[in-house]
């Protein structure tokens, strides 16, 4: 599958999570970034989207420590929570 068919999939994943917190979270975060991202990121990002909502949202908040397979630069990017834009 080519990049912008793996963005556009992915990025349907992150805006229907189930929940309105997850939405704004996963999809925030990858709206903000995806463009930048390269190979190994894309593919961190959709094991990412293979994840449980609430682990994510914990590790994202800190109230969970992410396994290792999650760990990096990338959920530390995620943790900032800077790209959330909360509607008035």
């Amino acid at each position: 599958m080519d990049r912008e068919t793996r963005l556009k999939r992915l990025r349907f994943r992150s805006w229907h999570r189930g929940t309105k917190e997850a939405d704004m979270t996963v999809g925030g975060f990858f709206d903000r970034f995806s463009s930048q991202w390269n190979e190994t990121e894309i593919a961190w990002y959709e094991m990412l989207m293979d994840e449980q909502d609430v682990d994510i949202l914990a590790w994202a908040m800190g109230t969970a420590a992410p396994p290792q397979h999650v760990a990096g630069p990338m959920l530390t990017a995620m943790q900032r929570l800077d790209y959330i834009s909360i509607p008035e």
